[in-house]
């Protein structure tokens, strides 16, 4: 089918996020238990995660036709023709916090054209809330556009982050916080990169940092971001990616990346 107005990709990705984090928030009310695990010990996946995932696939691929898709549980399918569509699917943003019953998970999809995502939708599984933007065409949050937060000072900054699975990862960004936290207002650590770039997109944190995100973890949740006037990068003029993705307001930017790049954020294993 090729490629769509980025206004048209959203329209089709909340059509088809509504209904999985539908089937998700029953999944979850009839019992949740871990299935697998896939990095290590402490990262799991559930049936609900499988079960999400190969619907919005299946809707995907009924709705648009040649499209590809990417998916955390089952990876890439056959490519896109040139110029087509790439769909990138985190079935539940935040597995752990859904296995716990914590209200903090998500279903997060994006769409890609050429390299670039264009429309990406991200829905709280528990809460209902969602967020959505386009290239170019904003960030929202049920009809109120986003802007992120008016904060100037770093040292009054809420600053999310996450942590990896792996043992030494993780040592490694508890030394960063361990350095960081001296500098800034707090450190709230959620569960949900997905969902932490929309809370900075809509200031209700000030800014968010992570190492270790793959594309799925990122992919609409950055868009919101980027789209709210957010500056969305890695450290030292690197694209954001599973090295380091910054999200903070122009006003933050420059002291909260300096401050990750002198502590080496993105090194470590």
């Amino acid at each position: 089918m090729g490629a769509a107005r980025p206004e048209e990709l959203l329209e089709v990705a909340v059509g088809v996020v509504r209904a999985a984090a539908a089937t998700a928030h029953r999944m979850w009310g009839e019992g949740v238990a871990a299935v697998a695990t896939k990095s290590t010990a402490t990262d799991v996946v559930t049936a609900a995660d499988r079960a999400v995932e190969e619907q919005v696939t299946a809707e995907l691929r009924r709705l648009r036709p040649g499209d590809a898709v990417l998916g955390e549980e089952y990876g890439e399918g056959p490519p896109a023709a040139a110029g087509g569509v790439r769909w990138i699917v985190d079935p539940i943003d935040g597995t752990v916090n859904y296995l716990y019953g914590l209200p903090y998970h998500a279903v997060s999809l994006a769409a890609e054209v050429d390299g670039r995502v264009v429309a990406g939708v991200v829905r709280n599984i528990a809460t209902g809330d969602e967020w959505t933007a386009t290239l170019g065409g904003g960030a929202y949050r049920e009809g109120r556009r986003l802007r992120g937060s008016a904060e100037t000072d770093l040292g009054q900054a809420l600053v999310a982050t996450g942590f990896g699975y792996d043992p030494a990862r993780r040592a490694h960004q508890a030394r960063v916080v361990a350095e960081l936290i001296p500098h800034v207002r707090d450190i709230r650590r959620l569960g949900a990169a997905a969902l932490d770039l929309c809370l900075a997109a809509e200031g209700r944190v000030d800014v968010y940092y992570e190492k270790g995100l793959a594309a799925w973890d990122m992919a609409a949740g950055a868009l919101v971001a980027a789209e709210a006037g957010l500056r969305v990068t890695g450290l030292r003029g690197c694209a954001p990616g599973p090295d380091m993705l910054v999200a903070a307001p122009p006003a933050l930017y420059d002291a909260l990346h300096d401050r990750l790049a002198d502590l080496d954020a993105s090194g470590g294993p």
